[in-house]
């Protein structure tokens, strides 16, 4: 037995003691465990023996059980001792009596040791694995930070705190992600695979659960339980759709969300890069829902189907365009929040009924029209809609120019009928 191996065996037990993570009782019968295994190996069976194991001191004990027999009657050197050996250890022992030394395991030889340190790196490994799969199995759906090793084409690697892996696959980054090495990298725990016995940790920042981790360190009332997230739909990087209750009348939960000049959201927007989040009232009456989740549309009527979960929208034909969204962002999302199909259709009466100002570009000059666009009135009746005196009060307008425009305007139903 060399003295490198004495060092290598020290050290083994080294690495035991760092696991602080490991109970006692785990720790003591693993590397019982590993003992008897090689006792097993050399001797055929380790019921005659005991292993006590020091782990704080980092040592061990064996201790060999043989039955005394006559010097002519030995058959198993390993569970029998003679008569003669035994009275060497102690005058006083006879025949059927038990003798207990130590055994010096170094003295088993360089085969042994080896196979020990084999087996105790081999149960440090499988402790390890099975102590970060328990550890991150508890974290799926909480947020964690770690350091960005290294960046691959399908995946990053991150390093946290205590040297585990995680990995953030690229399907799970927002397109507008970008990292350096060393750089600390937020996400939600996506899951644990444990394929073989080998734990992966996946993460995720493209996941709903990511952005309602993030309102709850941001908006204490949600931390609390007296606003709840009831649904999120999430177009990662570009735009989220979040509906909140509140289960207290007097908070208002899309202010509390948002907070005081959007100082609460203003860091989850940060940290999604830039993801512009709407925040709308739950309701459990489907068309009111409907109608908040295609904000900022205006929507004139609604026609929904309860069996098939199909919804056809009425819109003025100026909000269509607000209510699709860009690339179809806006209604997309909207159906994602609301669980419905939505048809997007022009309010054709309404078009029939009124008339847009542009189309009387003839009659009135433009810069009037342009003055009432700019006080929100895009049709005849929208103008015709507000009294002649808050007409010159909101647009600014002489007297003259007001009666002219709402004679013209008039005109053109009183031809109609």
């Amino acid at each position: 037995m060399s003295k490198k191996e004495t060092i290598n065996l020290i050290d083994t037990f080294s690495e035991f003691k760092e696991l602080k993570s490991i109970d006692r009782s785990t720790l003591i019968s693993v590397l019982e465990e590993s003992f008897r295994n090689v006792i097993t190996k050399m001797f055929g069976t380790d019921e005659n023996f005991d292993v006590i194991i020091n782990p704080d001191k980092g040592d061990f004990e064996i201790y060999r059980n043989r039955t005394v027999v006559e010097d002519d009657e030995l058959e198993d050197e390993n569970m029998e001792i003679t008569l003669s050996e035994a009275k060497k250890i102690d005058e006083d022992y006879e025949v059927g009596e038990e003798v207990t030394d130590t055994v010096n395991f170094m003295g088993f030889g360089r085969r042994a040791i080896l196979t020990l340190r084999q087996t105790l790196s081999s149960k440090i490994l499988e402790l390890q694995k099975d102590n970060v799969y328990n550890k991150y199995s508890e974290k799926v759906g909480q947020i964690v930070s770690a350091e960005l090793y290294q960046i691959w084409k399908k995946e990053m690697l991150l390093i946290d705190d205590e040297g585990n892996e995680l990995y953030l696959p690229k399907t799970e980054q927002i397109p507008n992600d970008f990292y350096r090495k060393g750089d600390t990298v937020r996400a939600v725990v996506a899951m644990v695979d444990n394929k073989n016995n080998n734990p992966k940790i996946i993460l995720s920042r493209t996941s709903p659960v990511f952005l309602e981790r993030l309102f709850e360190l941001e908006v204490p009332e949600i931390n609390e339980g007296l606003i709840i997230i009831k649904k999120i739909a999430r177009m990662p990087g570009e735009r989220a759709k979040v509906a909140v209750e509140s289960y207290d009348d007097r908070i208002d939960p899309v202010g509390a969300c948002v907070g005081v000049k959007g100082s609460r959201i203003h860091g989850i927007v940060r940290e999604l890069r830039n993801e512009n989040i709407d925040v709308i009232n739950y309701t459990s009456n489907p068309s009111l829902f409907i109608s908040r989740a295609l904000s900022p549309a205006k929507i004139s009527s609604i026609r929904l189907s309860e069996a098939d979960k199909k919804a056809e929208i009425y819109l003025r034909p100026e909000e269509v365009s607000q209510a699709i969204g860009k690339g179809g962002l806006n209604i997309k999302l909207a159906s994602m929040l609301t669980g419905y199909t939505l048809d997007v259709f022009r309010d054709i009466e309404d078009e029939e009924e009124d008339i847009y100002l542009d189309e009387f570009s003839d009659e009135i000059d433009q810069w009037v029209i342009d003055a009432l666009k700019a006080i929100g009135c895009d049709t005849a009746k929208s103008v015709l809609a507000i009294p002649r005196e808050d007409l010159i009060r909101r647009t600014d307008l002489e007297e003259e120019t007001i009666d002219d425009l709402i004679s013209i305007l008039k005109a053109e139903f009183e031809d109609e009928e």
